[in-house]
């Protein structure tokens, strides 16, 4: 293994040099491989043969600099350690970019799958799936109910006209990946800008909560760890509510590669029942819930857009991505829909 500290890809990782890394670590030879099924941050298993580490680092090619901050990653993870909120260890924060080439961070291996498929979960009947659903529901609720001061988060972000600025940011996010026609995706933004709406509360929000961003053991059923906190801060906590509802209620088609297949199998509750539960939980009013669906169906088909965008242009790590760009229309659609009603 050869290279040049922060200009060299080890074979068969791109994006990391594990010779430069194991310099940083003072460690012996590395080894590691690249997690599949990442769209954005990339991530790694890390080995020196007795100590095991997991590395994140921004994406080979992105517009959005600060959807990728690794210190925010680290320092929102650092302080929900001690909550009910399960997350890894955060080891070391790395921003010096001359070690790979970018910013990063080593955080522990948790225990676990992400599931993403039915194939991973054979072992998933219903009884168990009733419960899986209802244990994502109680994290998110756990999550929304950290006190930021309390944890040092006080100052994560500006929930103070958060929602406009997300429409902002993500039309912005839109802007700078649109090398194409996409039909309705302006009407949808216009839309949700015209209807913002007062939110009720702020809490700490992860920004993308899904069931394959937690780590999933079987026995005892637990969700061990929740992963993938770069669009975390403070805000209005049913941005994240109405975006697992876009999750799981999915596009309603075979294989669907953006929300998955693993919520429709029998036994996990229904998008409405979730909602039923994080209401009963929180005590939150969801009455309002059609304009965050609208957003959150928006705020991913502005995701998915910017993967294809990468992937046009060379710059993304990975299978499946070439596939991904016919589904933003869609997503679009699903949003004017939602926007357009009341639930």
């Amino acid at each position: 293994m050869t290279g040049t500290p922060g200009s060299s890809d080890s074979p068969g990782l791109p994006g990391l040099d594990l010779e430069a890394l194991a310099t940083h670590l003072g460690t012996g030879p590395l080894s590691g491989e690249l997690f599949p099924g990442g769209r954005s941050n990339l991530t790694y298993r890390v080995t020196d043969g007795t100590q095991r580490w997991v590395l994140r680092r921004p994406p080979l090619g992105h517009v959005l600099a600060t959807a990728h901050d690794m210190a925010r990653e680290f320092r929102v993870i650092s302080a929900l350690e001690p909550t009910s909120v399960p997350v890894p260890h955060a080891h070391q924060l790395v921003e010096d970019t001359s070690v790979i080439g970018a910013p990063f961070y080593l955080m522990s291996e948790m225990p676990g799958v992400a599931l993403r498929e039915r194939k991973q979960c054979p072992w998933l009947n219903s009884e168990k799936a009733t419960v899986l659903s209802r244990k994502l529901v109680d994290v998110l609720a756990d999550l929304h109910s950290v006190d930021p001061d309390a944890v040092g988060l006080g100052d994560f972000g500006r929930p103070e006209g958060f929602l406009a600025r997300q429409v902002k940011r993500w039309g912005k996010q839109l802007d700078a990946s649109r090398s194409r026609d996409l039909p309705g995706i302006d009407e949808l933004r216009d839309k949700l800008a015209d209807t913002v709406p007062d939110s009720q509360r702020v809490a700490i929000i992860h920004g993308d909560y899904r069931l394959d961003n937690a780590l999933v053991t079987q026995s005892p059923l637990q969700i061990s760890a929740v992963l993938d906190w770069e669009m975390a801060t403070l805000g209005d906590p049913l941005a994240d509510l109405g975006l697992l509802y876009v999750y799981w209620q999915g596009l309603g088609v075979d294989n669907d590669p953006i929300t998955g297949s693993v919520p429709s199998m029998p036994g996990f509750l229904s998008a409405d029942e979730l909602v039923a539960r994080y209401t009963t939980r929180t005590g939150t009013d969801t009455s309002g819930l059609g304009w965050y669906i609208a957003f959150g169906y928006f705020k991913l088909a502005v995701i998915v857009e910017g993967i294809h965008y990468r992937f046009a242009s060379g710059k993304t790590v990975g299978a499946g991505f070439e596939k991904l760009g016919a589904f933003t229309v869609p997503l679009v659609r699903q949003g004017l829909a939602a926007a357009h009603k009341e639930l």
